[in-house]
């Protein structure tokens, strides 16, 4: 049974550094790929109860064509890879998703905020907790 590397994406250019730097390690170990992006409702405060937010549906689209966006910037060096979108908070999808397999690459820092932090609150989350050895992938 071939080697399973998980790659967290958000479509930062980190993030895109990490599928690339799994790609090539996939290469090396005959590994399959699979590439992970999660999407979650923002926190919304509506004093009226009224949310103007997308539908789960829309949210679940608009994420699948940013990861087609991201896995088109990449050369797949003949890797087996697969793709998912997944909904929940980014740590805890990535922490799931990494059940069962043998290394999860993401990048140090996402497109979360704080930038003057030398480590993404999600690296941060995925490091203490993943069930697999964790690659932190700078840009």
């Amino acid at each position: 049974m071939p080697q399973r590397i998980i790659v967290g994406t958000d479509g930062s250019d980190n993030s895109v550094a990490a599928l690339r730097w799994a790609l090539e390690e996939a290469r090396l170990r005959a590994a399959v790929v699979d590439v992970v992006y999660t999407w979650e409702y923002p926190p919304v405060i509506d004093p009226l109860g009224v949310s103007m937010l997308p539908s789960a549906d829309d949210m679940n689209a608009s994420a699948e064509r940013l990861l087609k966006e991201v896995i088109r910037k990449v050369d797949f060096m003949g890797a087996v890879v697969t793709t998912r979108v997944v909904r929940g908070a980014p740590a805890t999808a990535l922490i799931a998703a990494a059940k069962g397999a043998d290394l999860l690459v993401i990048g140090r820092r996402g497109h979360g905020g704080f930038m003057g932090l030398l480590l993404g609150s999600v690296a941060q989350q995925v490091t203490h907790h993943a069930p697999c050895p964790v690659v932190l992938v700078p840009a």
